[in-house]
């Protein structure tokens, strides 16, 4: 039995691993901001989105269909400081290590500080591309797709239902999943997916050789963990002295308790504009870039 046949006839077993991995990613605790390969449901003027996708299950040799990444983005005296956060081995990270020192120090401006650069959780997933109205060349392409917690939690309620009567569905099912309806409204100016849902259970296909041709197009999910990715801890310690202009000997080891900071200004995060998606990040990406 090859890959794609084994794939189809364990799709139940599948979904129960899935479940048991959802449980474990909510109980736990790129560098490159431009990659061609992510898709984006792209807004118009008054901030609203829509697009349809259908999330793909994952590549041959790899366990589940999504991968977990922390990162921080906010901006210092020095410029902005916007990388992935070693958190997410859970290894120790600079930045929320000084991020305990400022909400440990007891004050409300220290607490406040550590909120604006609190580490940001995004997944990424293969999605095959349904409908892109703003961007039609993109339809029918393997794509893969930068998302939040609202989005996962939506993928985690169709999983795992509340109630008794609902059946629990695999939305990374090519026979047994379900379209996903991408809605995005502009609330009380914050980028709001609420309104995004689950169509009705369908295939993506009715031709196997078809599915099997877009299963085969996918990305490896578990390259964007890749170290190459990420900066080591001495790097990120050593950017975010100069973004936020902490005054300690070069010489000497980062200790969170012992350094002193020169005022800087309030940091700017994604977290105080948008509540889930990432268009913020990629703007002080761009802006990072070009100082």
């Amino acid at each position: 039995m090859n890959g794609f046949a084994s794939m189809k006839s364990n799709r139940q077993s599948f979904l129960d691993s899935l479940s048991t991995e959802l449980e474990k990613t909510q109980t736990s605790n790129s560098n490159s901001y431009e990659d061609d390969r992510i898709w984006k449901c792209e807004r118009d003027k008054s901030g609203n989105g829509y697009a349809v996708i259908r999330f793909l299950p994952p590549v041959e040799g790899e366990s589940t269909p999504w991968v977990r990444i922390f990162s921080h983005g906010f901006q210092g005296q020095g410029g902005w400081y916007i990388e992935n956060s070693l958190t997410t081995f859970n290894e120790k990270d600079p930045v929320s290590e000084y991020n305990t020192s400022l909400w440990n120090n007891g004050t409300e401006a220290g607490k406040e500080q550590a909120r604006k650069q609190k580490r940001r959780l995004n997944y990424f997933s293969n999605i095959y591309v349904i409908e892109d109205p703003a961007n039609p060349q993109n339809n029918g392409k393997v794509r893969l797709f930068k998302y939040g917690k609202k989005i996962f939690d939506k993928i985690n309620d169709l999983m795992n239902p509340e109630f008794k009567d609902e059946i629990p569905i695999n939305p990374f099912d090519l026979w047994g999943g379900a379209n996903f309806k991408i809605k995005i409204r502009m609330v009380d100016g914050f980028v709001n997916y609420d309104k995004s849902e689950f169509d009705s259970v369908s295939p993506l296909s009715n031709d196997d050789a078809e599915l099997e041709k877009i299963w085969g197009g996918q990305y490896s999910l578990q390259e964007l963990l890749g170290r190459d990715n990420f900066k080591t801890y001495d790097e990120l310690k050593t950017k975010l002295d100069r973004i936020l202009g902490l005054v300690e000997d070069p010489s000497t080891s980062f200790n969170p308790s012992e350094f002193e900071t020169r005022e800087a200004p309030a940091p700017v995060t994604a977290e105080t504009v948008s509540a889930d998606g990432d268009e913020t990040l990629s703007y002080f990406a761009n802006l990072a870039n070009d100082q």
